[in-house]
């Protein structure tokens, strides 16, 4: 679990599945996709607490889900 703590929001192994790098049943992909839609919600809750607490970090998450950073 400890090498979870600093992850995204997508598992190595989902984005391996999303990629299409690997080798699974279509029935399993819907499932990973389907948790990761439930992770989606839960992200939805997050976002709301930093819009109403903490400015900052809701402009940084923001920028970073909106593209407005300086990777261009």
């Amino acid at each position: 679990m400890a090498d979870d703590q600093y992850r995204g929001l997508l598992t190595e192994r989902e984005r391996e599945i999303l990629s299409g790098d690997a080798d699974v049943s279509d029935n399993y992909r819907y499932r990973v996709v389907s948790r990761i839609r439930t992770k989606m919600d839960a992200l939805e809750d997050d976002v709301e607490v930093l819009e109403d607490h903490h400015e900052g970090l809701y402009e940084e998450l923001q920028d970073i889900v909106c593209g407005g950073g300086d990777d261009e």
